[in-house]
């Protein structure tokens, strides 16, 4: 083998006019998956279940493969399309008639904040990092757990929050970055901390290392209170 030749690097062996059926290939699956989503109904990836993101992956698995390599025919490529919609609409006709199958299939909202403190179960079962979660709520312009009355894990991995009135805002855990939220296992001064862990919120003495009564964390954060400004 020669190194650096261009000829093998760029087309190897196949004609210049190979470069026309990749195109050509190329809108073949184009059109393929964006007829899918078209008639599927979906008008946003965001939208999309993981069901859907699943079938969406291997349509596009079947249509990256006829779009590089000559040996795959068309056809095959349509009935795979016309395959996967079937499945998809006859799951789709499954669970407009079964909450069970739905649910199975594509999960149910989950609680994960309630009244300004976690619902450490949730978060430890669906696996979800605290950092990719407080990025989340600060999105939504949340500065802290106390301004959060209701959070909900949907099904599409998105988070809906219900926020307490601006006069019911309690005390609660920072959900800033780790520049501008101090976190300590001995306590600098007396005042109210939250637990880093759920949220709890304890009056620690200057000093104080304690477990915390809720979830018996060791990690505390100063709690704040102000209320959401939008």
């Amino acid at each position: 083998m020669t190194p650096f030749d261009w000829q093998r690097v760029l087309l190897d062996d196949f004609p210049l006019l190979f470069l026309a059926e990749v195109a050509l290939r190329a809108c073949f699956a184009f059109a393929t998956v964006f007829l899918f989503l078209k008639i599927s109904g979906r008008r946003g990836i965001r939208q999309l279940s993981v069901f859907e993101l699943v079938v969406i992956l291997t349509l596009g698995s079947a249509a990256g493969d006829v779009s590089f390599y000559e040996d795959v025919p068309l056809l095959p490529i349509c009935a795979v399309f016309v395959t996967l919609l079937a499945l998809y609409r006859l799951t789709m006709f499954g669970m407009s008639h079964s909450e069970r199958f739905a649910g199975w299939l594509e999960g149910k909202p989950v609680t994960i904040i309630r009244d300004g403190l976690y619902e450490l179960n949730s978060l430890e079962r669906h696996n979800i990092s605290s950092d990719e979660f407080f990025m989340e709520l600060r999105q939504q312009g949340v500065e802290h757990l106390g301004q959060v009355r209701l959070g909900i894990l949907e099904t599409d991995g998105d988070v809906s929050l219900f926020f307490f009135e601006p006069t019911e805002v309690r005390p609660g855990l920072s959900v800033l970055p780790a520049e501008h939220r101090q976190v300590y296992c001995q306590v600098p001064a007396s005042g109210m901390y939250a637990c880093t862990r759920c949220g709890f919120l304890q009056p620690l003495e200057s000093q104080q290392q304690t477990q915390c009564n809720r979830c018996a964390g060791t990690r505390w954060s100063k709690a704040l209170s102000h209320s959401r400004l939008r």
